[in-house]
């Protein structure tokens, strides 16, 4: 039986995000504690357990089909590997951070200094792009102590919370880009696979559209459902329900969470009453 074999992070929280993702899809998998691989008995798909680092290379040379993995890795392999979806979650930063105690007006006073960074070749980019003269230090792993302990004048590295450069008494001055969980995808993928690709990836936009949506019931006069109606446009209609008091129904709709707020105020303007609004699990459109 065809299967799809996908890769994630092997600890961490893009491991722990990307297996709950999986499981909001409906996809279980099993055993997958200290395992370099693992299967799923409810959907063909093989799970990879990969250091982050070798996650794009084994895109990029086809061992895996797919790969949940930080959007800053692929611009670190100069965006040799396709983006197919966005999954907003491991939200971070690559950023240029120097000492506290130093003076920093521009990106031109990065000239002459020496930074450290675990992505040269992002960091290569941007100074080249800037016309910046710095010499590059590559550092694997805890590049925020390198200031501290003389190897560079500042750093490049993935920045979240900022509390890691807080306890090194570092300071964020530049975001050179902002990353998040992405789906990528293989060049090499065959015909059959890519049929199961898109099975995994409806489910996962089914499962990504339900976390930026609201459901919503609410109680109006009837004459005011088409006004009420065209605030509420995530669905093709909202479903309407008379009630047992006379002359009102109960509209029953989906708002998104970027406009929450917007959208219940123009609705209680509109003569929208007794609001609830809950979450939802699943959205398939």
């Amino acid at each position: 039986m065809q299967r799809i074999k996908i890769a994630i992070q092997k600890s961490g929280r893009l491991n722990e995000e990307s297996l709950s993702l999986l499981k909001k899809c409906g996809i279980n998998i099993d055993n997958y504690k200290d395992q370099l691989k693992a299967s799923s008995v409810n959907f063909p798909i093989d799970v990879f357990f990969l250091r982050n680092s070798d996650i794009p290379q084994y895109i990029i040379d086809g061992i895996v089909d797919v790969a949940i993995i930080g959007e800053n890795l692929i611009i670190e392999n100069d965006n040799k590997i396709d983006i197919i979806e966005r999954l907003g979650f491991s939200k971070c930063k690559v950023s240029i951070a120097v000492p506290n105690k130093m003076e920093f007006n521009s990106i031109m006073d990065l000239n002459d200094l020496k930074i450290a960074t675990s992505y040269p070749n992002t960091l290569n980019n941007f100074l080249n792009k800037e016309s910046i003269k710095a010499r590059t230090h590559v550092i694997n792993g805890s590049v925020e102590i390198a200031p501290n302990i003389g190897l560079s004048d500042a750093i490049c590295d993935i920045v979240s919370s900022g509390s890691t450069l807080y306890k090194n008494n570092l300071k964020e001055v530049y975001v050179i880009h902002y990353s998040e969980a992405v789906l990528a995808v293989s060049n090499t993928i065959d015909k059959k696979s890519n049929e199961l690709l898109e099975k995994l990836l409806f489910r996962i936009k089914a499962v990504l559209k339900a976390k930026k949506s609201k459901y919503i019931l609410l109680n109006a006069p009837n004459e005011k459902i088409n006004t009420i109606s065209k605030i509420l446009p995530v669905l093709k209609s909202p479903t309407v329900l008379p009630l047992n008091q006379k002359g009102w129904s109960s509209l029953h709709s989906v708002i998104e969470e970027d406009t929450f707020w917007e959208v219940i105020d123009k609705i209680k303007e509109a003569g929208a009453e007794d609001i609830l609004v809950c979450p939802i699990e699943k959205m398939v459109l």
